[in-house]
Parts: C-alpha cells; sequence; structure tokens
C-alpha cells in the first residue's frame, strides 16, 4: 500500500513538474516576444534615458506635460525657465532641470519620429 502511495506522489510531482517547466518556457518566449515586438524605439527611448539621467516620466512631470507635442513642451519650458530665472530670485537648480527636461522630451520626440508607431484603438477613435 506504501508502495503504491509513493508511486502517486511520485508521478503527480513528475506531472506538476513538467506543467511548469512547460508554462515558464511559454511565459519566456512570450516575453522576449515582446521585447522584439518593442524594437529598437525602446532600445532608444532607454538609451536616451540613461544619456539624460532622467525617465520620460520624469521629464513630463517636470515640464508638467500630459501629451507629447511640441507646442505645449516650447511653451512650459519657456514658462518654467523664465520663472526659474536667478534674476528674478529663482533656482539655477530648477532651471537646469526644466532644461533636462526638455532635452529628454526632444530626444523622445526624434525618436518617435525615426519610428512611428500605431497609437493605441482608443486614441485612433477619438481622432476619426
Amino acid at each position: 500500500m506504501a508502495k503504491y502511495l509513493a508511486q502517486i506522489i511520485v508521478m503527480g510531482a513528475q506531472v506538476v513538474g513538467r506543467a511548469f517547466a512547460r508554462a515558464l518556457r511559454q511565459e519566456f518566449a512570450a516575453s522576449q516576444a515582446a521585447a522584439e515586438a518593442r524594437g529598437r524605439a525602446g532600445r532608444q527611448s532607454a538609451a536616451a534615458s540613461s544619456f539624460t539621467g532622467m525617465t520620460l516620466q520624469e521629464a513630463q512631470q517636470i515640464l508638467n506635460i500630459s501629451t507629447l507635442t511640441p507646442e505645449e513642451i516650447q511653451k512650459n519650458y519657456e514658462h518654467l525657465f523664465k520663472v526659474n530665472d536667478k534674476a528674478v530670485g529663482g533656482s539655477l537648480y530648477l532651471q537646469s532641470k526644466v532644461v533636462r527636461a526638455k532635452e529628454r522630451l526632444d530626444e523622445e520626440l526624434t525618436i518617435r519620429q525615426q519610428h512611428p508607431t500605431k497609437p493605441p484603438a482608443d486614441q485612433q477613435q477619438q481622432q476619426t
């Protein structure tokens, strides 16, 4: 009786182990496919974050940008740059943050122009 119980336990562990290994392989393949789909634009954006020392989200927060349009970026940049001017009691540190944020957003715009991506379905519906 104990012999059969041990065989059932071993067989059950093998089945669970194989299923886990198969699921792990599928997840790894899906992860690789998603990384490949992001492609070159994703790598360039990550490189830009590394180069400027600022992520895209941080740059958007600093300049208070909701959408990446050159007009909105320029308008907010000019306002924040003037407000933080040392001559009017501003901070050179904050002014440099504003400059770095604009550089990061400009770099992202350049990357997106080089590698245009299809907007999500909900944005496509709003545009029509």
